[in-house]
């Protein structure tokens, strides 16, 4: 008998899922967004109004939104960290680059869900 040894970090199913997941859920909130847009924009005098201050405002003071715009953007940032560092693992072959462009990544999907906790909750 042959012991197969297995190498590597196993990403490939999880990872393909999670992609999917974050996919379908930045396509709701899209869709939820563009059709918002238009259910509240209006046409006078041959031109489109578009959405005012006050009804962006009254739709992001609502705690459900603001709940799913951050989830959309975590989605965002998980669904891009999984892109970034499979393009980064086929095609950077210096583990030192590698490193170096992994924590960069990190530190700004970091830095980009604090803002966006900071901008939804205006802390």
């Amino acid at each position: 008998m042959v012991d197969r040894i297995v190498t590597g970090a196993h990403y490939g199913l999880r990872d393909w899922l999670v992609q999917r997941v974050t996919a379908v859920l930045m396509v709701a909130y899209t869709l939820f967004i563009a059709g918002y847009v238009v259910l509240h924009s209006r046409f006078e005098s041959n031109a489109w109004i578009g959405l005012d201050y006050n009804t962006w405002t009254g739709l992001f003071s609502n705690l459900v939104m603001r709940s799913f715009s951050l989830l959309f953007l975590f989605a965002v940032f998980y669904h891009a960290w999984i892109g970034v560092r499979d393009i980064v693992m086929d095609y950077v072959k210096s583990a030192r680059t590698r490193l170096v462009i992994y924590v960069l990544v990190i530190m700004a999907l970091l830095l980009y869900s604090i803002w966006a906790v900071q901008i939804l909750w205006g802390m």
